[in-house]
Formats: structure tokens, C-alpha cells, sequence
């Protein structure tokens, strides 16, 4: 179900002192917490990296919130917050664990790393872009998960998919053809339509990010 913005703040808030236990408390296979992990969700061209890079401007002075580099397979990286490897070498982290979460989409492999446990663990609040294949998975290894979806119109998502220039008219065609997923707005918990100004759009969701921020047992932020 879709909740606004200030309800998710008020139903964290009323249980954000719940389940504090320490890391090396928690029982095998129990949810890892009391930190919370914010999954912005989208189909492509809705705009999550821009939301994202501005909420995180947004919140540069605040402690305990983390936006940590995703790896992926890609030829060159895009955006300061993520990491290029080659398949095989992801492939290797995946296997020996050091990934938190893993997908395949559009030909590449994504992977978020396993670092993030330890800032959950520490109360610390993860915001990071994953493909909705992801939110499952990422749901049963962590406690406190909040799904934002990012959505706008398909022309709208088709003209800024021109625009950043990395696909043809044909390749973006296709790529909004098949952007259909099981997983799908009301399955998130806050749904952000970003068509207009991008500042709305990153406005709401750094709102939402300070509003939920687990109390922080060590303030730190990675870059």
C-alpha cells in the first residue's frame, strides 16, 4: 500500500527505538537491522539518479546517512556513486559474499556491497537505486526497508532516455517495451511522481530519507 511521505515519517518514528539490539545479538537468518535501508525503485528514464544526487546534496550535513557506490558491469561508470567491474570479477564478489544484493538488467549485472551490512547493523540509514527484481530478496535480508517508487509518463521517460544520449531512438523503444515488472507502484511504500521540477521530486525524498533515519550509534558517511 502507498503511503505519503508523513505517514511513512510518523509509522517510523513510532516504532524507531524498536529492535536496537546489537549486531552480534541477532539470531542466524533473523532480518538484519536497527538501521533502515531506503530502495529507490523505478522503470528507466523516471529519473531516480537525479533525485538521488540531489536529495544527497540536500543532506550533506546530516549524519548516518549513507549512499553507497553500486558496482556494475558497464563499460564506464555513470555518476560519481557507482563502480565498474568486469563480469567475472563481480561474479567473484557475488560468490564469496561480498555483495548485499545482485541483479541483471538491460545485459549487466548490478550489485550493491555486503559494507552495507555493517551500517545497518550500526543504525546507520542506506539510500541506494536497485531494480525492483531486488526488493524481495532485499526484504528478507533486512528489518527496516523502505520502497520508494520513482515514476513519470512513458513519453516523458522516452525524451530524457534520448536525452542523456547512451541508447538509439530503436534501443530506447525496446527498453521502455520491456520495462514492464511484477513489481509495480502499489507495491511500494511511497510513490514519487517525478514530472516535473526535479528539486519536487528530491525535496520529497530527502524529507522522507531525514524523517526515517534510525538513531545513529556512530555517525559516518561514506562518499
Amino acid at each position: 500500500m502507498i503511503c505519503s511521505v508523513e505517514q511513512i515519517v510518523r509509522n517510523v518514528t513510532r516504532t524507531q527505538t524498536l529492535g536496537l539490539s546489537a549486531a552480534a545479538d541477532r539470531a542466524p537468518g533473523t532480518p538484519l537491522g536497527p538501521g533502515r535501508l531506503i530502495l529507490v525503485v523505478g522503470p528507466s528514464g523516471s529519473g531516480k539518479d537525479t533525485l538521488i544526487a540531489m536529495a544527497r546534496e540536500q543532506l550533506a550535513d546530516a549524519g548516518g546517512i549513507l549512499f553507497p557506490t553500486r558496482l556494475v558491469t558497464r563499460s564506464a561508470p555513470v555518476g560519481e556513486n557507482e563502480a565498474v567491474l568486469s563480469e567475472a570479477d563481480l561474479a567473484r564478489d557475488v560468490e564469496a559474499g561480498r555483495c548485499a544484493l545482485e541483479w541483471h538488467a538491460h545485459g549487466l549485472h548490478y550489485a550493491v556491497p555486503a559494507t552495507i551490512d555493517a551500517d545497518i547493523a550500526a543504525g546507520r540509514t542506506v539510500v541506494v537505486n536497485v531494480s525492483r527484481s531486488a526488493v524481495p530478496a532485499a526484504r528478507r535480508r533486512y528489518a527496516h526497508v523502505i520502497v520508494v517508487y520513482v515514476d513519470a509518463a512513458q513519453e516523458i521517460r522516452a525524451e530524457r532516455l534520448f536525452r542523456r544520449g547512451r541508447e538509439s531512438r530503436p534501443q530506447i523503444d525496446e527498453r521502455l517495451a520491456t520495462a514492464r515488472s511484477d513489481f509495480g507502484p502499489d507495491d511500494a511504500d511511497v510513490l514519487i511522481v517525478n514530472e516535473g521540477p526535479p528539486e519536487e521530486g528530491a525535496r520529497a525524498l530527502a524529507r522522507l530519507v531525514a524523517g526515517v533515519a534510525a538513531p545513529c550509534a556512530a555517525p559516518f558517511r561514506r562518499s
